[in-house]
């Protein structure tokens, strides 16, 4: 009986120490699994947050990147911004007389003396100036006809290459038709690249509120004040276009955007004026036809434009170059013959025309010329 006893004693004690060890295993595996769990929940923090910084260190580089690229932008621009600065403040200098002269249209045009500096929009330029001869053209918009092209082909190619290179063309744009300034810009820098290139092709633009009541002519029927109105806004084109012109160059061309040029004539011109062997003239007439081909001297522009703009509304620019003549060539009471004969010693006239007018379709709209001058 005692023996049963402890047999069963036994056996009940290793029962316990089993499901002890049973209880102990399964404690440690259970363990281990949370360990391994732990270190793999270790490894990918460890993982991701070496991924953000890779990727954190990749945007700071894009960034540093993108802020240099500013840096270099904002430093290029200060840089031409500066040079820009430092050539108009140049330009400017050279051409303080004619600012100045730009500045006495506030005298005769009350309307624009609360404008700030009066100067013509340059559109393509670089300025070019020191040379012997400035051409001045000026253009408006003709409807379906347009002569600008052939004209400006004709005074370009007909120059020599050092002939380029001492003078300056301008075309003046004096319409408010922003699509014609934009298509005059356009054929000039097609056709004429190496001109615009080299500064020896310039476009300006007159701001239209130069114009703004400087046209009225309303004690003319409608018919005459539109003529007289184109008439006087003519007048003043010519003058804008005088005045920029004057700081450029020695002496003064004045084309028209309907004309030719004849072959050798700027050679012609050059050669007729350094043959002179008085240099008491006034102007050269290269044609005989209207206001075209005169040549003046530079610094004899602001004259001319200060008589012009006392009597832009009585005549046609062309008249008034003849009563300039009148004024400071003829003594009152003087005898006509007399006059007429000192204004020929100062009003030279080269013969034949180097210039042909072909333009038919006149700038005034419905009207058509035909003359011409060869």
């Amino acid at each position: 009986m005692r023996t049963k006893q402890v047999n069963l004693l036994i056996t009940l004690v290793a029962v316990a120490l089993f499901s002890f060890s049973c209880f102990c295993i399964y404690r440690i595996t259970q363990t281990n699994n949370r360990l391994i769990n732990c270190r793999n929940h270790i490894l990918e923090f460890k993982e991701n947050m070496l991924h953000l910084r890779n990727k954190t260190e990749k945007n700071s580089q894009e960034m540093m990147k993108v802020l240099n690229r500013i840096k270099y932008e904002i430093t290029k621009r200060e840089n031409l911004s500066g040079n820009l600065v430092a050539q108009k403040a140049d330009i400017l200098n050279k051409n303080e007389t004619i600012s100045n002269t730009f500045e006495d249209l506030k005298f005769f045009f009350p309307h624009i003396r609360k404008e700030g500096r009066i100067y013509p929009d340059v559109i393509i330029g670089k300025g070019k100036t020191g040379v012997s001869f400035a051409l001045g053209i000026s253009t408006v918009n003709r409807g379906n006809y347009s002569y600008l092209k052939q004209t400006l082909t004709s005074v370009v190619s007909r120059m020599t290459l050092s002939e380029e290179k001492d003078s300056v063309v301008i075309v003046s744009v004096a319409d408010s038709n922003e699509d014609y300034l934009h298509s005059v810009v356009k054929m000039i820098t097609r056709k004429f690249k190496r001109q615009v290139r080299s500064g020896s092709l310039e476009v300006i633009s007159i701001p239209a509120f130069l114009y703004s009541s400087m046209l009225n002519a309303k004690h003319l029927a409608e018919a005459s004040q539109k003529l007289a109105s184109w008439r006087i806004k003519q007048v003043l084109d010519f003058c804008i276009l005088m005045l920029y012109a004057q700081p450029k160059a020695k002496y003064y061309l004045q084309l028209e955007d309907d004309i030719i040029a004849k072959e050798m004539y700027f050679t012609k011109i050059t050669d007729f004026v350094g043959n002179i062997s008085s240099n008491n003239w006034f102007f050269i007439e290269f044609s005989m036809l209207g206001f075209i081909g005169k040549l003046f001297r530079s610094e004899d522009l602001t004259h001319f434009v200060r008589f012009f703009l006392m009597f832009y509304k009585e005549k046609p620019i062309d008249w008034l170059l003849n009563d300039i003549f009148q004024v400071k060539v003829c003594d009152t009471g003087e005898d006509l013959g007399n006059c007429i004969k000192r204004k020929k010693q100062i009003r030279i006239r080269y013969k034949p025309s180097l210039f042909q007018h072909v333009g038919i379709h006149s700038s005034f709209p419905g009207k058509e010329r035909y003359e011409k001058k060869i």
